[in-house]
């Protein structure tokens, strides 16, 4: 089980020790980031995106959401979220060292401020059997950040918050790190994965296996072709608390059914590697699947949504012995693909029984900014 972590440690004290302006760093052997760009002249050439979507994941995250002041609506409601992305573009230029702070606005500004967003910028539907916390999702403004310690994360944290001073009012916030080892291990957040390595979640299985590769995201994530949204992609949010206790008391054959995976190098139970997807049509000698028909990565399968991917950035979470769970974070074109895939598993996943959905956000992240002329959120508002 890994320790509790940068979860536990607050905000305030954090802040009181932290100087907020200084430079933020996440792994001081990481490379630096690729900045928002600042063309000498003429417009910017190939796709201008924000960090921290395809990268590789960080030790930790810090996910923020935020709503505008109550005055902040209509004509002038819009030029102060406009200043507001253009000192956030400005600040998050400097962030270096493998901290990034990707940046999406939620379905109810649009209509506040009087502006047009994509169509796809939706409340999620309500799903069966769920008991939503509307304290502990949704928003207006939704920051991911992430980085190589929670330090870092907290200073850019720190940062924005002093940029949106009179604009925003905090939300919900979350924490999240990757554990790198099986549970009862001797292993903490702080823990460094190895290159290449897929991190695990609290439940011991390894999370994000069969992720698109770079290339694939460009069909699934971005958004492409013309118009002002391009380059942008959505972000759904999920907070998940998870029965791991009680998980971890089964059997790791019963537990390897449930998941559709093996707990220890992440194959799937119908064979090959463990970066290839499940063959929903492998066979037992007897005749029957495989995988069972419950199993989580079954009801998953891309194969289910005509080869639609999701890029998945989840991070283990814990606020304390009984809140401990995943922070899922999953960038797609069309959010309608998480739809169809978490109807499906509502409706019949074996996981079911040790997981709970207890908040849930949607956010279209902006296009990145071309400094000094066109900050976040320029072409949309």
């Amino acid at each position: 089980m890994s320790a509790p972590g940068p979860t536990r440690i607050r905000r305030r004290t954090l802040l009181a020790t932290l100087p907020v302006a200084s430079v933020l760093s996440g792994c001081d052997s990481a490379p630096p980031r690729e900045r928002p760009r600042r063309p000498a002249q003429g417009a910017p050439r190939g796709p201008v995106r924000q960090a921290g979507v395809t990268e590789p994941r960080t030790q930790h995250a810090l996910f923020l959401s935020y709503d505008l002041t109550p005055g902040t609506r209509g004509a002038p409601g819009r030029d102060a979220v406009r200043r507001l992305l253009a000192r956030w573009s400005e600040a998050l230029s400097g962030l270096e060292a493998g901290a990034t702070a990707t940046v999406g606005i939620g379905p109810a500004l649009p209509a506040r401020l009087g502006v047009g967003a994509p169509e796809e910028l939706r409340e999620l539907p309500a799903f069966d059997g769920e008991h939503l916390d509307a304290g502990a999702g949704g928003g207006e403004i939704g920051v991911q950040i992430c980085a190589g310690d929670p330090w870092a994360c907290e200073r850019a944290a720190g940062l924005l918050a002093g940029a949106g001073t009179g604009v925003l009012q905090p939300r919900w916030r979350q924490a999240g790190f990757l554990p790198a080892e099986l549970p009862g291990r001797q292993s903490s957040p702080f823990t460094s994965l190895r290159d290449g390595e897929t991190p695990r979640d609290l439940l011991g299985f390894k999370d994000g296996s069969t992720n698109p590769t770079a290339a694939e995201s460009e069909r699934w994530v971005w958004l492409s072709g013309q118009g002002p949204y391009v380059d942008g992609t959505f972000l759904v949010v999920r907070r998940v608390r998870l029965r791991a206790d009680q998980f971890g008391r089964l059997p790791v054959a019963r537990q390897e059914q449930i998941i559709g995976r093996r707990r220890r190098g992440g194959e799937p139970l119908g064979g090959g590697a463990e970066r290839v997807q499940a063959d929903l049509d492998a066979r037992t000698p007897e005749g029957g699947y495989v995988l069972p028909s419950d199993a989580h990565v079954r009801l998953a399968n891309p194969r289910l949504d005509d080869g639609a991917r999701m890029l998945r950035r989840g991070y283990s979470y814990e606020n304390s012995p009984a809140d401990r769970g995943l922070l899922f974070l999953a960038y797609m074109k069309d959010p309608a693909l998480f739809v169809r895939v978490q109807q499906r598993l509502v409706a019949g996943d074996a996981l079911n029984s040790f997981a709970e959905h207890y908040g849930s956000a949607l956010f279209y992240v902006l296009p990145g900014a071309v400094l000094p002329n066109r900050p976040l959120g320029s072409g949309v508002l």
